[in-house]
């Protein structure tokens, strides 16, 4: 399917600086990036390890492209531009057309923007979300906000405990060691052919009040799901919970 994403923030980083500027900055391996593996996903966090911004950085040529849902792309210039203090680094928010090209759940992660018109015809936005819900991509201020830490989401897979210091850094690398992460985001297979309402209490039979849903949808290949936080009580991949009076059974990102 054509995703359009024409609204999202695209921002340019220039300057001799910009690697080493966003390696000590986003939780992403930019040294890592190359001509043939240009692109990862990743976010900035706070110095206490909350995520400020989602983000995708994408190597290009003689620059790096950041991009953002539109919710938070001037958000995140700004917290570029507050930290690039003696750094030869510039940043420009370019509006241009872009889309993706998305044939599964995996390209969801992996496919990487286009920039130009997106023909034929983008897909509607209710079976992206979809898609989008399969993948367990994250949504800002849906799906993760400044409450959460990033070892609490999906974006866990594009850790890097071996890149060096970043921001927020010290409080991800504890948690990760120690192994006490006190909740996870898993999928939800819901019973009944409607979603259930983001907010809805997940419930398990060690706990009243394990987790919550955040974004719901009904699949034609998987039925209703929801993306959901669970205590570490209630996320064992096939477990079995109850949200809204339905039972549900707990299973890993993306869905399969």
């Amino acid at each position: 399917m054509i995703v359009d994403q024409a609204g999202w923030g695209h921002i340019k980083v220039t300057g001799n600086d910009r690697v080493r500027f966003l390696q000590g900055l986003t939780t992403c391996n930019v040294e890592k990036l190359t001509a043939h593996a240009p692109h990862t996903w990743g976010a900035i966090l706070s110095p206490k390890g909350r995520v400020l911004s989602v983000i995708e950085l994408v190597l290009d040529q003689d620059h790096l492209w950041v991009h953002t849902e539109p919710s938070i792309a001037d958000k995140t210039l700004a917290i570029l531009e507050k930290h690039a203090m003696l750094d030869d680094v510039a940043f420009e928010k370019v509006e241009r057309d872009a889309y993706r090209v998305w044939g599964s759940a995996a390209d969801v992660w992996t496919a990487a923007p286009i920039f130009g018109n997106a023909e034929p015809a983008p897909a509607p936005d209710g079976v992206v979300e979809i898609l989008r819900v399969e993948a367990g991509l994250p949504r800002y201020g849906v799906d993760v906000d400044e409450d959460c830490f990033p070892f609490e989401t999906p974006l866990a897979r594009f850790l890097d405990y071996d890149k060096g210091c970043y921001i927020g850094q010290e409080p991800v690398f504890r948690v990760h060691a120690q192994g006490k992460a006190a909740r996870t985001m898993r999928g939800l297979k819901i019973e009944g052919g409607h979603p259930v309402a983001p907010g809805a209490v997940v419930v398990h039979p060690a706990k009243a009040d394990a987790g919550s849903v955040t974004s719901s949808v009904v699949s034609p290949h998987f039925g209703a799901i929801a993306l959901a936080y669970l205590h570490r009580s209630a996320w064992d991949l096939g477990g079995s919970v109850t949200v809204d009076g339905r039972a549900a059974t707990v299973v890993d990102l993306p869905f399969v």
